[in-house]
């Protein structure tokens, strides 16, 4: 089971830093907070870091720019 923890004013929730740590949880992190069938689903937003070839971006891009003239 997890901690308890009340709900402040304005709905304002702590989390403990114990959990913070165990879900990589820092400050300044932006969260997701889904609520499904009663419960509330916490999760780290992380962007997908994605490696991409310059020389093809460039590329697309000129075809991009070729067809907007």
């Amino acid at each position: 089971m997890g901690e308890v923890i009340r709900v402040r004013k304005k709905g304002v929730l702590i989390i403990p830093k114990k959990i913070r740590e165990e879900a990589g949880i820092q400050e300044g992190d932006e969260i997701v907070l889904e609520a499904k069938k009663g419960e509330l689903l916490i999760r780290t937003l992380k962007p997908k870091v994605v490696d991409v070839d310059p020389k093809i971006i460039d590329e697309l891009l000129r075809e991009e720019n070729n067809l907007e003239r």
